[in-house]
């Protein structure tokens, strides 16, 4: 098992650790000599050292002590190390784009040097020649790249899904934090994904449910699909790869099914797409970022409601089968240029890299009525008895002078608690709220149901659900100026679906807060 393999590497890497620490004793002594700590040096930051003492991990300032021994640093010459590892669509063409943004915004140079095992690393330059920052990353899976983590030899972690449980106990055992909290886990960019087939075979969509049968094998030919009397072929990413894992989290495992040892693995998505595009009778589930010229199936369901995926679908999460690109950082401090990056990463200039590089950005956007006649359908044709004219209707005025924000809100499943894109949400919103970007605005915090039991218990559901999400964005924008801005929350409960209530994806996907804005 995965996990089991992580804790492996962290023993080994404890045991090598004590076999070279000639290599790496240091000793930080107080300036009168009467304070000193031994260890093994772990990293230096340019202002802080990290030391494996008989005490456990310390963190020293640098500027209050000497340093002695073989592992000590060039104070002279420091050069600034992150280790990134793990997800190689996120490694190949997205980091290495912000890499470049970030250098060129802060006046470096940057060069690329190809490593071991396909591994390379970016040198920042001053200069054009005085090296100032290393980022080294580790290609591999995100299995791979949450063991590296573990064994300290990585940094930071590109994984395409949420950290599990067990990956998650480990590092809080290893002194690295609780890695989904606000510090620890963040969302890069948004991805999706997407089933794709041949350009050329008839069917155009497929159920989720539908899906989920096909990868487990339990749907093999595809004119139970309304296409050929011919056999499916099934394509997917490498076990261990983030997306691969995915499948398996977001789409198998809600319907309790396995996945079908019957398929063939791709190392790289971009791979699978081109597979796919020349076999007829395959189908494949791919980044949405990377699907070439295969072509992406429509989702549907039995009530008729259909959603393609879109880089306005996957913003919302309105597309049930979204994959957020997660980094993840330990409870440790990093060196100054690599936190300078970080912060580069979740602001506006690095959303436009993000979007010119064929990946979904996390700028909000807005959607007027005009736009929302789908939705507004849907409304009507879904509409029962517990759901009259005179609530459409309330909900149409309140819509009518106002746009839809893209940032939108859901929960993780049988839980209040927002799921790992919406907690990236608040962040975001409230970071825009303490800039004053909706300073003299009208928000309001819309809170939505599926149709499971009475309308009016929905409704407060609902309403509890909206009041939730404006709480938790309200304290996350400490500094925000409230008075310059009108905050609200409404709920219609089930009054506006996006998918149909027969799955438990497509009642995922109507429990939602929404945001509002005039």
């Amino acid at each position: 098992m995965a996990w089991y393999r992580a804790a492996v590497s962290a023993a080994l890497f404890l045991f090598s650790s004590a076999l070279s620490a000639s290599a790496q004793d240091v000793t930080l002594s107080s300036p009168d000599g009467t304070v000193e700590i031994t260890g093994n040096l772990l990293g230096f930051d340019g202002q802080f050292y990290r030391v494996d003492t008989q005490f456990g991990e310390l963190t020293v300032d640098g500027s209050g002590v000497n340093c002695e021994g073989p592992g000590c640093p060039n104070l002279a010459n420091f050069i600034a190390e992150l280790t990134l590892s793990g997800s190689s669509t996120m490694a190949e063409v997205l980091l290495p784009a912000l890499i470049e943004g970030f250098a060129l915004r802060n006046d470096y140079q940057t060069r690329r040097n190809s490593l071991q095992n396909g591994n390379f690393e970016y040198l920042l330059l001053r200069g054009g020649s005085t090296p100032v920052a290393r980022f080294t990353f580790l290609i591999s899976s995100t299995d791979e790249g949450f063991a590296d983590l573990l064994a300290n030899e990585a940094d930071v972690v590109m994984a395409l899904r949420e950290i599990r449980p067990e990956e998650r106990r480990l590092a809080r055992d290893a002194g690295l934090g609780d890695m989904t909290g606000s510090n620890r886990s963040r969302v890069l960019a948004l991805d999706a994904m997407v089933p794709v087939v041949a350009p050329g075979n008839p069917v155009t969509s497929i159920s989720v449910p539908e899906l989920a049968k096909v990868f487990a094998g339990n749907i093999v030919n595809w004119q139970e699909l309304g296409g050929p009397n011919a056999p499916i072929s099934l394509h997917l990413p490498v076990a261990g790869s983030g997306l691969a894992q995915a499948v398996e989290d977001r789409l198998l495992a809600p319907a309790k099914l396995p996945l079908s040892q019957d398929l063939r693995r791709h190392d790289r998505s971009s791979g699978l797409a081109r597979a796919v595009t020349t076999d007829p009778f395959a189908i494949g589930i791919a980044s949405f970022a990377e699907t070439g010229t295969a072509r992406m199936l429509t989702l549907t369901g039995s009530c008729g409601f259909a959603l393609a995926a879109g880089r306005r679908a996957i913003k919302t999460e309105d597309y049930p089968l979204t994959a957020p690109m997660f980094l993840y950082l330990p409870a440790r401090r990093l060196p100054k240029v690599a936190r300078d990056f970080l912060s580069y990463a979740r602001g506006p200039a690095a959303q436009v890299v993000i979007r010119r590089v064929g990946f979904v950005d996390q700028a909000p956007e807005y959607i007027p009525v005009n736009a929302q006649g789908r939705r507004l359908a849907n409304a009507i044709e879904a509409a029962g008895e517990e759901i009259d004219l005179s609530e459409l209707q309330r909900l149409v005025a309140l819509m009518g002078d106002m746009q839809r924000l893209t940032t939108s809100f859901r929960f993780e499943t049988g839980s209040t608690r927002p799921d790992a894109q919406s907690r990236a949400n608040i962040t975001q919103l409230a970071r825009a709220m303490e800039a004053g970007v909706y300073d003299t605005k009208r928000l309001i915090f819309v809170g939505f149901s599926d149709g499971e039991g009475a309308a009016a218990g929905n409704r407060k559901i609902a309403m509890k659900r909206a009041e939730t999400v404006r709480d938790a964005v309200v304290e996350a924008a400490q500094t925000a100026n409230f008075d310059h801005m009108q905050i609200e929350v409404e709920a219609f409960g089930e009054a506006l679906p996006m998918a149909c209530d027969d799955s438990d994806w497509g009642r995922q996907v109507n429990r939602r807060v929404e945001v509002w804005l005039h």
